[in-house]
């Protein structure tokens, strides 16, 4: 299991990965009309988003071999080269414009590390190796709030185990929704946007991979006290 962050609180409060929308609008037209230094801050401020997005989705066998800020590297001289055409028909976000072009920079280099027959991205655990994360606090708060109590703080341990056992089990495109709702904190908007479905659809595969996650615990509790 990895290790854990020092908790202070079972309850965290989590603040958006990515930057706001507002400032973003502005630099984009500001790069639209030139400026450069536009340009360079508006890569600036989201390559922490970058990273984390990254970070969350990289398998240990991946991690040993790569430097995630490489990646970051690779992704953000990417979008440098093609945001004079995205400024032209901007069809997304530009946050999601980017973590698009980051999650393809990540299949191809879990790809060349792992190889083609073996286990690619798209069949890695994403979400349970997200699960020592602060943000998996409150999710797991919203799954088991009959026990995440303020007193419940020493049993975390026991908690983490039964989520990332139960994240194991969920299928790719739950544990990428759940991924892309809890710990990107996307709206449900720009998730669908992100997996091109209607937002009905997204919502609903959100509620499904909840859902999921939540028999899962239960079913894990239920088996350990038998």
């Amino acid at each position: 299991m990895t290790s854990m962050h020092v908790i202070t609180t079972p309850f965290e409060v989590t603040k958006p990965m990515w930057p706001d929308a507002e400032n973003t609008e502005q630099l984009l037209s500001n790069a639209r009309d030139g400026d450069g230094n536009a340009v360079n801050q508006l890569l600036d401020r989201h390559r922490d988003a970058v990273r984390r997005m990254i970070d969350l989705r990289m398998d240990q066998v991946l991690k040993r071999r790569v430097d995630a800020s490489d990646i970051v590297q690779d992704v953000m001289i990417e979008a440098n080269r093609r945001l004079e055409t995205y400024l032209q028909d901007p069809v997304i976000p530009f946050h999601l414009w980017l973590r698009q072009m980051a999650k393809d920079r990540l299949i191809d280099a879990h790809r060349r590390h792992r190889g083609a027959a073996r286990r690619s991205m798209d069949r890695e655990q994403p979400l349970a190796n997200a699960a020592s994360d602060e943000s998996s606090l409150d999710l797991v708060a919203q799954l088991r709030d009959d026990e995440l109590t303020p007193a419940a703080a020493a049993t975390w341990h026991e908690l983490q185990r039964r989520f990332q056992s139960a994240c194991d089990q969920l299928d790719t495109q739950d544990q990428e929704v759940v991924l892309m709702r809890h710990f990107e904190h996307l709206s449900n908007g720009e998730t669908a946007a992100a997996l091109d479905l209607t937002p009905q659809a997204a919502s609903m595969r959100y509620l499904r991979a909840m859902r999921r996650l939540r028999e899962l615990m239960n079913d894990d509790s239920a088996s350990q006290e038998s």
